[in-house]
């Protein structure tokens, strides 16, 4: 069985122009780590004296945000993040490796909803966050005690605030957290989406068959929307050669975006998705499917961010919906919810038939 395919090309690697680490996080060995591995990579690093991020931004918001972007902190990861969450629809609980993400999204689900200058902070205590998950074996609500998903086991989210495999060579935590899960004997799964393409470091660890990697895709012609990440084909090459590796794998096809020529757009986004997977023996594929949406805050963000995005996020073209926190967010009409939940089911199945719907939204 062939297990590495060639490594494709054009892939990116993020360089921060600078790397900050508290005191805090120098007491572990996994922060120190991380510290190296930035130097080596010729990333000025700053040992700060306290555990406080002082960064000294810029008034000007565009250079603020240049600048917070462009900023690695390992820092240590507080109580809070130690006592998880869970994360409906996709996993029984949230476990975060890191918070913020290299890439450059115009539709960025994390604006408005992190605090602060968008900077990148990865955690030095990843022993204590692996230390954690055992106590929540077999709770949780989506997989534990699933009727249709139950075979997952209890699943653990490590994608919902940062791109993981993006960080991927400066941390080493994603392959850290698939080891744990693979030397751990239980009904458990780690799972985690990225819309990067380097997974060589990921290809021969003893992963166990307990990871599930998903590509989060989009049609190449909405790739000016996504900033700062690999193209999609790297992303569904990669996919193949983790699920030629013996991972699970998966789609994340989102932010689903009904502009002008989405239907032939999003057809020849899942017949290139077949295309890759065809072939490969066992292969264990699910969907996620998640819309456009955004909250009047993140908008208020996103357009600040990147003023001269062409994405639509027109509220007075879209039907306004409740969060379970009482906030507002704006989501397609129903009609047009419909018309697209119908062609991705009826496209899917077509294609790719052997891949496991888990949900709409």
């Amino acid at each position: 069985m062939e297990l590495h395919t060639s490594r494709p090309e054009r892939l990116r690697t993020w360089r921060p122009s600078r790397a900050l680490i508290t005191r805090a996080a120098r007491d572990h060995d996994h922060g120190r780590a991380i510290a190296q591995r930035a130097a080596a990579l010729g990333i000025p690093v700053v040992e700060l004296a306290g555990n406080q991020l002082r960064l000294g931004l810029p008034e000007d918001e565009r250079r603020a945000y240049a600048e917070a972007k462009s900023t690695l902190a390992v820092v240590v990861a507080p109580p809070s993040k130690l006592r998880l969450q869970p994360i409906a629809p996709s996993a029984d609980w949230r476990v975060d490796l890191a918070e913020g993400c290299p890439a450059h999204c115009a539709y960025c689900y994390l604006a408005g909803s992190l605090k602060g200058p968008p900077i990148t902070r990865v955690y030095a205590n990843l022993d204590e966050i692996t230390a954690a998950l055992p106590a929540y074996l077999g709770q949780g609500q989506v997989t534990s005690r699933s009727r249709t998903r139950a075979h997952e086991g209890t699943t653990f989210e490590a994608s919902c605030y940062t791109d993981p495999l993006a960080l991927e060579p400066l941390t080493g935590s994603l392959a850290a957290l698939i080891r744990f899960f693979g030397a751990w004997d239980a009904d458990v799964q780690l799972r985690f989406t990225s819309k990067f393409a380097d997974v060589s470091s990921l290809l021969d660890l003893p992963h166990g068959g307990r990871t599930r990697m998903r590509a989060s895709i989009n049609p190449p012609a909405y790739h000016r929307f996504e900033a700062g990440t690999d193209p999609v084909a790297a992303r569904l090459a990669a996919l193949r050669r983790m699920a030629l590796a013996g991972y699970k794998v998966g789609l994340t096809i989102a932010p689903i975006i009904a502009a002008d020529g989405w239907r032939d757009a999003y057809a020849e986004l899942i017949a290139a998705a077949a295309n890759q997977l065809r072939g490969i023996p066992n292969l264990d594929l699910t969907a996620e499917l998640i819309t456009h949406r955004f909250t009047p805050g993140s908008r208020a963000v996103l357009s600040n961010w990147y003023p001269g995005s062409d994405l639509e996020m027109d509220a007075d073209q879209r039907a306004e919906k409740r969060t379970k926190f009482a906030g507002t967010k704006f989501v397609y009409p129903p009609e047009l919810m419909k018309m697209l939940k119908d062609f991705f089911y009826d496209r899917l199945a077509a294609a790719l038939p052997e891949a496991r719907i888990l949900y709409w939204t």
